[in-house]
């Protein structure tokens, strides 16, 4: 039997049938998770310890430079230390701009795969998304020795931390479907993105309390996903205040509609994949 398969044309929404193709495919892609992470890790010196020097090496230098020398620590408004405020920060902020920056690429790295045989190429800027989960999950582990080690007891709202985590990755996947099909049309996008993640990262209240945002616009700046996974995360594990609801409630809208165009524009853009590496 042979399968003829047609490119489409024009913007297309995710169906039920693609829906379960992706299923169909599930294997491939734990084989592609599989392999990003071996390949990553399989010939470095340190490993999996490079999970946990990247946001280790930041929290020291901010906590020098903001911590110190700025006196970042002041304007905190609690007893929780500073190093402990920017990690917190960090673990989230670290996945999201390194799944964003490796999805991002993803279609241009794997070009030689993608050209020779069919599967649903979104697999692919999905592989980041997951596979970044594993120096996550270090980072946090990290960060859960750091709270035990200062006496800090994360409060009943940990059990939010999922619905967080959820909020990062739709985040990171939606502009990461945008981008990555903008980049192997547009080489410059990758190059772009090492000084755009830089940009949102200080967009974010990762250096900085969330107090220095006037309260009558905090819901505004929720539509800034990362910034009400950020208060999130530090609302439940070092209880610095209440859930922020209104910005995590925000945030949602911002990556649905990534996730809803990233996806339509993804795949307006699969028929010429092949023609334009």
């Amino acid at each position: 039997m042979i399968t003829k398969i047609n490119p489409r044309k024009g913007w297309h929404f995710f169906t039920v049938e693609d829906f379960k193709e992706l299923l169909q495919y599930k294997d491939l892609l734990y084989m592609l998770v599989g392999r990003e992470i071996s390949v990553l890790y399989k010939q470095t010196v340190f490993g999996f310890a490079w999970a946990i020097f990247r946001p280790l090496v930041q929290m020291v230098i901010f906590t020098f430079i903001f911590g110190k020398l700025v006196n970042m620590q002041s304007m905190i408004g609690t007893d929780v230390p500073y190093a402990v405020f920017s990690f917190t920060a960090l673990v989230p902020w670290t996945y999201f701009a390194v799944a964003l920056n490796s999805s991002t690429g993803s279609l241009i790295g794997n070009q030689q795969f993608f050209t020779k045989v069919y599967f649903p190429r979104m697999i692919i800027p999905i592989t980041p998304i997951i596979s970044k989960l594993l120096d996550f999950a270090i980072a946090f582990i990290i960060l859960l020795v750091m709270l035990f080690a200062y006496g800090i007891v994360p409060n009943y709202q940990i059990v939010f931390l999922p619905l967080l985590v959820l909020l990062m990755m739709m985040t990171a996947l939606g502009m990461s479907l945008w981008l990555s099909a903008l980049a192997i049309q547009y080489r410059d996008v990758s190059q772009f993105m090492q000084f755009f993640a830089q940009l949102l990262m200080y967009a974010a209240p990762v250096i900085w309390p969330i107090t220095l945002v006037p309260q009558g616009y905090r819901f505004v700046y929720g539509f800034y996903p990362m910034a009400g996974v950020i208060e999130g995360f530090r609302a439940s594990l070092i209880g610095q205040s209440a859930m922020p609801w209104d910005m995590i409630g925000a945030g949602f809208i911002t990556a649905t509609i990534l996730m809803i165009t990233g996806v339509l524009y993804f795949r307006s853009r699969e028929n010429v994949f092949a023609d334009v590496v």
